[in-house]
């Protein structure tokens, strides 16, 4: 955008080799720039400049667009810095203004669980215990207390690992299965225990890995790389329209789920134990739909 604007000497193919995108990458940024309301103006051979339409309301957050999620952590990563920061109130004011409906702001500030992940947060910086409230367990199915050391938050702070101070094990907790947040002026007594399971692209935790090689069809790359971006790092070309995805994974059943939903473009090269996963999640696919219809 930066180059585009007033623009009077610069091709796409000058800026792409600047920002190292293709030709075709700039031309879907063009588009992406009309759709929001600015005039992209041809002003020359290959030379292109970008102004803003008078007529058209000009939306950012269709360049600068946030999932709810992603939102929500930026926002937590500014509501920690100190409110003498001078930086801080300013970020809030241009986040909010990319968005015209809701601030960014007020959408985190009535979130359920930004409080109790503020007070995790605090209780991880500052090492300290706390007490989860009304905790339900889908293991014990019973909802009570539980007096841990929280220690380190997973993807997009939906969970986190704490030492369970009774049991005397590192478990894994979820966020939205906590009533409320007590936090002690206790500090951490079993730093040396901590220890949390290593989580694989697909979101698996675990400490034994096995090793999956899987062919993928161009559809199926493509939703691999979106719903697990982490495991863009495995892929690799394979003729014209495959891809090979190799790599350790914690279990099957993220891998698993992942094949067992696109069985016509998934085609396992490499992995005894993910092949047995699939084999009996199928037998049991087909078991079921015969036993409903009898």
């Amino acid at each position: 955008m930066q180059y585009l604007v007033g623009n009077t000497s610069y091709t796409l193919d000058d800026i792409g080799k600047k920002l190292g995108i293709s030709r075709r990458t700039m031309f879907r940024y063009l588009d992406t720039f009309k759709s929001a309301g600015y005039v992209v103006q041809r002003i020359g051979e290959g030379r292109y400049r970008l102004a803003v339409s008078g007529s058209s309301k000009m939306n950012l957050s269709k360049i600068v667009y946030f999932t709810e999620e992603e939102a929500y952590v930026v926002n937590r990563l500014i509501d920690a810095l100190d409110n003498t920061n001078a930086m801080k109130q300013g970020l809030k004011r241009k986040l909010a203004a990319v968005y015209d409906s809701t601030s960014i702001g007020d959408y985190i500030d009535n979130k359920e669980n930004s409080e109790n992940i503020g007070v995790l947060a605090n209780a991880i910086r500052s090492k300290r215990s706390v007490v989860l409230k009304d905790y339900s367990s889908s293991h014990s199915g019973v909802t009570k207390d539980y007096r841990v050391e929280p220690f380190k938050f997973n993807t997009n702070y939906i969970d986190f690992w704490a030492y369970d101070l009774a049991d005397g094990i590192n478990k894994r907790f979820k966020v939205a299965r906590i009533g409320s947040v007590e936090y002690l002026e206790v500090h951490w007594r079993n730093e040396d225990k901590h220890e949390y399971e290593p989580m694989d692209v697909f979101r698996i935790h675990g400490f034994v890995p096995s090793h999956v090689k899987i062919r993928l069809s161009y559809v199926a790359k493509n939703l691999l790389v979106e719903e697990y971006p982490m495991a863009e790092s495995g892929l690799s070309k394979d003729g014209v329209d495959h891809w090979i995805w190799e790599g350790d994974v914690n279990g099957m059943d993220g891998v698993g789920r992942f094949a067992l939903g696109l069985p016509k473009q998934v085609e396992i090269l490499e992995g005894e134990e993910l092949k047995c996963y699939l084999r009996e999640n199928a037998e049991y696919i087909i078991e079921s739909r015969i036993a409903l219809k009898l």
